[in-house]
């Protein structure tokens, strides 16, 4: 799935929609064209997180630019996560 723009409380609510109706084994979220997270989407990757770990399904991260990766140790919520510069790498991991 490919996000682009900031993730922000004017649109995570569509976010959540979509991630919530995914029923992949196996979610990758292309952050490569997202400049900027506020607090909101982050609890959105983190709600995203949650579900997914309960269910029994993986989530990934790819192309997370440095000011959202700062934003997500700022918040503490980075170890949750799994970090891969390509999809191809993402893909490969989980394969």
């Amino acid at each position: 799935m490919r996000l682009n723009g900031p993730v922000t409380i004017t649109n995570f609510f569509e976010f959540q929609s979509l991630v919530r109706s995914n029923t992949a084994r196996h979610l990758i979220l292309d952050l490569t064209h997202v400049p900027y997270i506020d607090s909101a989407g982050i609890g959105a990757l983190v709600g995203a997180y949650v579900n997914h770990q309960k269910d029994g399904r993986s989530l990934a991260l790819v192309g997370v630019t440095k000011r959202v990766r700062d934003a997500m140790q700022v918040t503490r919520v980075e170890q949750f996560f799994q970090f891969y510069e390509t999809e191809a790498a993402a893909q490969l991991a989980h394969a």
